[in-house]
């Protein structure tokens, strides 16, 4: 079958695209389910939902060697022919082989951020792409100046965050914007 990787910043409609092409697959008798970091409590526990709205339920995993364990399971116990992974890069680059070999006899699909707040890659979402038969990379727009935007910037208190803030924190519009690479401002 095939592992598709969809790769971009915040705001770009990655959850949304995960969304309906697991729902496209459904809607052709396919069993599928979609898989989300429990982390992940923005909007909800029990689903995956984008940031204009997009519901569908979910799979909330620990991210840890668990949490892989736990997708595998259920991935086999149910007979899933389609499997969906939100947030990708939060979960320890371990993921990487199993939705590999997944994907061997199933279709995997896969969202992540492509780079930190920091603009550093996500070794997870990476190590996928580069195992993945296609990749969707999708723009935002810059908040500052209109253009494509393609990295993230995150703000505490309207200023980017300092360089040693963790890498992880989970947010919405109160706490990061799409930017372009002109007006992205690099952490200090």
């Amino acid at each position: 079958m095939t592992l598709e990787v969809i790769i971009g910043p915040m705001f770009s409609g990655k959850t949304s695209e995960l969304i309906r092409l697991v729902e496209r697959e459904v809607y052709a008798k396919r069993k599928g389910a979609i898989f989300k970091p429990a982390l992940d409590r923005r909007y909800s526990v029990k689903e995956v939902v984008s940031h204009n709205g997009l519901r569908y339920d979910a799979h909330s995993v620990v991210t840890s060697s668990r949490g892989i364990r736990k997708i595998s399971s259920v991935v086999d116990g149910d007979g899933l022919d389609v499997i969906g992974v939100d947030e990708v890069q939060f979960f320890p680059t371990g993921v990487v082989p199993l939705l590999d070999r997944l994907a061997f006899s199933r279709r995997v699909i896969a969202c992540g951020l492509n780079l930190t707040f920091k603009a550093d890659t996500f070794e997870t979402t990476m190590k996928l792409a580069a195992r993945a038969d296609r990749v969707r990379y999708l723009s935002a727009v810059c908040v500052v100046c209109g253009q494509e935007a393609s990295r993230t910037q995150r703000l505490i208190g309207g200023e980017p965050a300092p360089k040693e803030s963790p890498v992880i924190a989970v947010g919405g519009k109160e706490m990061y914007e799409p930017r372009c690479r002109n007006c992205y401002e690099p952490p200090a």
